[in-house]
């Protein structure tokens, strides 16, 4: 792929995935206390019960606020790469990203994505992200697990999931190796599906190798907790989200308990 066909992918985020896009502000990948879940709300919508509106004769399309109609006219609607992660339904979600152009890596168009994934993953306090999160269909993902994360979790959870404190890694057109083919369960969420989490088996070591956000050759091992936030990003990158490997028994609403209150 050329630099042109790069700038038209991010072009074509900008027109048709925006109009699916959620407005839903929040996957990240963290690990703090026990029980903890990998974080790489939807309210519940029965399917019987018709959509609530103002009119008898209204059908069941939401009707935009006139205050958001006045907002947009002065602002107009975001456009990828965005500030918020998309949310499930959300085309971008499930789509195969396209190979970046190596020689485009370090242009603007690609810069500006890679900048956008890192703000947005230190502002939701994610481990780890994924271009298409943000409206991007390009096969780019960034992890980072900060000191400050790893203190904040608990001696048993550090132990038991293997955190260990890991820097901003960027890769570019990843390719993931399995090293140990045992795997592991545990609890995973994502922002991707803001509010729920569950079961997902990953396993314990691979490799992934790419290019930086220089555009230079890596290749890196990862194990424990950073092995699965590397395997969560990468299924990001082919379409397939976490509720895809679940074990659905163990799906769950991460506050379920704040309901009982």
């Amino acid at each position: 792929m050329n630099t042109t066909s790069c700038v038209s992918l991010l072009q074509l985020s900008r027109t048709g995935f925006r109009l699916c896009a959620s407005k839903a502000p929040h996957c990240r990948a963290s690990a703090s206390s026990l029980p903890t879940v990998t974080y790489t709300c939807l309210s519940h919508i029965s399917p019987h019960s018709p959509v609530p509106c103002r009119r008898s004769y209204c059908s069941n399309v939401k009707v935009r606020s006139y205050l958001h109609y006045m907002k947009r006219k002065i602002i107009p609607s975001p456009s990828p790469p965005y500030s918020h992660v998309c949310q499930v339904g959300d085309p971008v979600l499930r789509a195969s990203a396209a190979a970046v152009d190596p020689a485009a890596v370090t242009g603007p168009e690609i810069q500006k994505v890679i900048n956008t994934m890192v703000k947005v993953m230190r502002k939701l306090d994610c481990v780890g992200l994924s271009a298409p999160q943000i409206g991007v269909p390009l096969r780019i993902m960034a992890l980072e697990y900060p000191k400050r994360m790893l203190e904040e979790s608990s001696t048993a959870s550090r132990e038991v999931r293997g955190l260990s404190v890991q820097p901003l890694r960027i890769f570019v057109n990843p390719q993931l190796r399995v090293l140990d083919g045992r795997t592991v369960l545990f609890q995973e969420a994502c922002e991707s599906i803001s509010g729920y989490s569950a079961t997902v088996p990953r396993y314990l070591s691979v490799e992934v190798s790419g290019l930086n956000e220089k555009g230079e050759a890596v290749t890196w091992q990862a194990s424990d907790w950073t092995a699965r936030i590397v395997q969560h990003e990468m299924d990001h990158l082919d379409g397939v989200l976490y509720i895809d490997r679940m074990d659905s028994k163990t799906f769950i609403n991460i506050n379920w308990h704040e309901h009982n209150q």
